[in-house]
């Protein structure tokens, strides 16, 4: 099948080593220029050493999206001039990559292949102000792996799939942390109008700034001449803009690194590593539907968040899993997003979460007292059964109180019992509403629905 619009990503995933690829540099500095040293800064003499750990991590993700390790590890000097670079080289793999033939598979089943998956070095950092642009090299030397894909992606939100897929797997594997590590994308846009001529876009941040880049740019595409170039993004005036004539690989000058001899890789070692990868997202979600009948887009998109997958795996040991997991979704994961925070910065716990559950499924407390202690649990800890009971949220049930509060809504709202009557839904649902405001929100709206009906026919 033919498609309009294909996108392929380039991701670069800083990994989460305490020293530089090349050096033993801190890959964490508070002051600019202060995490640098004669190799990272490419002074004469000086000679890389490769951080053992970087390649074991880099090996370890490439299992993990099903690539083919290569057998041996070869570096190549990639010649430009830019002033980040002081080396006017970096060091990253060309000739053959760590990892190829990977693969993620997208939740519409759509397949995306990686083509290859290398390590390389990042360069430093450019910051730009008013009158000048000031250079900090403590970046330089950090080690990052370069995901490619092939372009078998078809939309911004597809790519957006893709890059949360991506960083759930980065996390579940414990080799980059999102408070300190920085994941960049570029990525490369052709359409069927324009003859699929490839643009690229470069050094994205963020997953939703690469959703509304691609947008953008498969707009422009649209409505102007497009040639091949590469192009940045300025998120605060949300357009790409020309940055240059697309390089080819030539322009490059790649030659082999002689300061670094040609790793060997044995099976033996790529074993050992292949034993180190935990279970991921998609895995875990399956043992959740296969073991509790959950329900599978719940359980995919709890799973997606390592945190959250821990907190609800705790939750379901005690409490009933098919409803514990329908309010981690579309209760926490909400609030999560609302307040757009992380769920370390909040106060969830296990145990506190799986007590309000508990009482949800016996029926003890209405689901709006849930939502409303759920925003609690989110601020500080405590006891919910107890607090239940001293704030009496405990849900009403007596059926000689609530016919009494339905009788009262029927008298003081006549009409709306009229509309009911001729065939209007929502006035039934507004009788439901008063009482529900009557008692504050702890009566169970199909029993007071019952009520109502026997009441009103």
């Amino acid at each position: 099948m033919e498609h309009d619009v294909l996108i392929g990503m380039e991701v670069h995933v800083q990994l989460n080593t305490k020293s530089k690829l090349f050096c033993s540099c801190p890959t964490k500095a508070t002051e600019p220029n202060t995490a640098i040293c004669p190799t990272c800064l490419g002074h004469p003499g000086s000679k890389p050493v490769l951080n053992a750990t970087a390649l074991e991590w880099a090996t370890k993700l490439a299992l993990a999206l099903g690539c083919t390790i290569a057998p041996h590890v070869v570096f190549s000097r990639k010649t430009y001039f830019y002033p980040d670079l002081v080396k006017n080289f970096q060091i990253t793999q060309y000739e053959e990559p760590l990892g190829s033939n990977g693969q993620i598979l997208l939740d519409n089943k759509q397949l995306v292949r990686i083509k290859r998956l290398h390590v390389e070095e990042d360069p430093g950092a450019l910051i730009h102000e008013a009158g000048g642009t000031l250079i900090d090299y403590n970046r330089s030397g950090i080690p990052l792996c370069e995901i490619v894909t092939e372009p078998d992606l078809h939309s911004p939100s597809e790519a957006r799939e893709f890059m949360k897929k991506l960083l759930s797997v980065v996390s579940y594997l414990g080799i980059f942390d999102q408070d300190t590590c920085v994941i960049k994308a570029d990525a490369n846009v052709s359409i069927k109008e324009r003859n699929f001529q490839r643009v690229e876009l470069k050094n994205i941040t963020g997953f939703k700034e690469i959703e509304r880049a691609l947008q953008y740019e498969i707009k422009r595409q649209k409505e102007q001449e497009v040639k091949r170039e590469t192009r940045g993004w300025n998120a605060e005036k949300e357009v790409s803009y020309s940055l240059r004539d697309k390089e080819s690989e030539e322009d490059y000058g790649y030659i082999v690194e002689p300061d670094l001899p040609i790793f060997e890789i044995s099976h033996d070692w790529v074993k050992q590593i292949q034993k180190t990868i935990p279970e991921l997202s998609e895995q875990r979600a399956a043992r959740w539907v296969s073991m509790w009948k959950i329900d599978e887009t719940d359980a995919r998109i709890i799973a997606a968040d390592l945190d959250v997958a821990v907190l609800f795996e705790a939750i379901a040991k005690t409490a009933d899993p098919v409803l514990s997991s329908r309010w981690v979704r579309r209760e926490v994961l909400r609030l999560l997003n609302d307040q757009r925070k992380e769920l370390k910065e909040t106060s969830f716990d296990a145990e506190s979460l799986a007590e309000l559950f508990t009482l949800l499924s016996e029926k003890k407390i209405t689901d709006r007292v849930g939502q409303r202690l759920i925003e609690q649990l989110a601020q500080r800890k405590f006891s919910v059964a107890s607090h239940v009971k001293e704030q009496n949220l405990g849900m009403v049930a007596d059926e000689g109180t609530l016919k009494k509060e339905c009788e009262d809504a029927i008298a003081q709202n006549p009409k709306a019992v009229e509309d009911y009557k001729k065939g209007e839904e929502k006035s039934l649902q507004f009788l439901i509403g008063q009482v529900m405001r009557a008692t504050k929100g702890k009566a169970s709206p199909q029993v007071i629905r019952e009520l109502m009906l026997k009441i009103i026919t």
